[in-house]
Parts: structure tokens; sequence; C-alpha cells
């Protein structure tokens, strides 16, 4: 499998971002807990997908390092606006995010 992704912690927590705007990712829950594990994997909290919305300018989808589905978490958002800002997916410098919460 080939992914590209970016690592990014904000006060202690550290995800794997993975933008999905134009390929969906495909069992997402199984590659977090792959991935997450700090001695075989990347290591990290969880996986966070950037993605489209319907209702904001991004949806964020979040995985915790278990597999499991997470609603929000703070620090992880505030790595998606730095995400989205500094790979050029906006220009706005105020912008809205989705997530299940």
């Amino acid at each position: 499998m080939h992914m590209i992704f970016t690592k990014m912690e904000a006060q202690g927590n550290d995800y794997v971002y993975v933008n999905v705007m134009e390929t969906a990712l495909q069992n997402p829950g199984e590659i977090s807990k792959k991935i997450s594990d700090r001695r075989f994997g990347i290591g990290s909290d969880g996986l966070i997908l950037i993605g489209k919305s319907d209702v904001a300018d991004f949806h964020m989808d979040m995985y915790n390092s278990d597999g499991s589905r997470s609603e929000m978490c703070g620090n992880g958002i505030r790595c998606v606006g730095k995400y989205v800002f500094d790979k050029g997916l906006t220009d706005k410098t105020e912008f809205s995010i989705n997530t299940l919460a």
C-alpha cells in the first residue's frame, strides 16, 4: 500500500494526517492500528483523514490508535487547520472544519 502522509504534533498529541480529498482510504481503522504502533509503525495517537465536506470547508475523520473512531480532538483539529493552510488547500484565513462531534 502506498500512502502519502504527514505526521504532526500539538501539545503532546501526535497524529498521522492523510489528505483524502481526491482518493478514499480503505479500512482506515485497521490502517490506524498498524501505523500507530510505536515499535513497528510510524507511531502516533491515531490517524486523521482530511476530506471534503458538504456543510463546511473541510471534514476531519479521526481514528484512535486502537482503530476505533473518535469524534474530535482539539489538538488534532489545530493541526488540520495548519495542514490545509500550509498545503495550499485553502487561501482563506478563516475556514470551517466538520467533525463527528
